[in-house]
């Protein structure tokens, strides 16, 4: 259970005085109960398939500040938002190669058979339903445009 494990890798890295892990770690466990509250699940908690969802998203949200940084010229502070980003990956399934993912892409592209880009967003969400959390979505979205074109 992911849950465990975060609990269990907090208390690693106060033993370690690794204090970015440790400030990361306990953000995530603090986005997950944020989520439980706000989904009325406290009591039970989050199946493990929302919490790695939720993870996705805070990686995603490290990675847009890190840029938005680097924009600024404040690379100290998106250097520290990539490393909390590798932090909270190693929680997520190993992401798919482009080559991979575009094996997926053209089996779903058989299927629905798109006429345009109108039907972007279906051949999108049937890539994201079979793929989950192993595939950006920005990727997706990217490849499917191209192979739409």
């Amino acid at each position: 259970m992911i849950k465990q494990r975060l609990q269990d890798d907090v208390k690693a890295a106060m033993l370690a005085g690794d204090s970015l892990r440790l400030e990361t770690l306990r953000g995530l466990k603090s986005a997950i109960l944020y989520a439980e509250v706000a989904t009325g699940k406290r009591e039970d908690g989050l199946p493990d398939e929302e919490i790695l969802n939720l993870f996705a998203k805070e990686a995603k949200k490290r990675q847009e500040s890190a840029d938005l940084y680097v924009q600024g010229g404040a690379q100290d502070k998106a250097d520290k938002e990539l490393a909390e980003k590798v932090i909270i990956e190693a929680y997520l399934p190993a992401q798919l190669s482009e080559a991979e993912l575009m094996a997926v892409i053209e089996e779903i592209l058989n299927e629905v058979k798109p006429t345009g880009l109108q039907q972007m967003g279906q051949v999108i969400g049937q890539v994201k339903s079979k793929v989950g959390n192993t595939a950006d979505g920005s990727v997706i979205a990217r490849i499917v445009k191209e192979k739409l074109s």
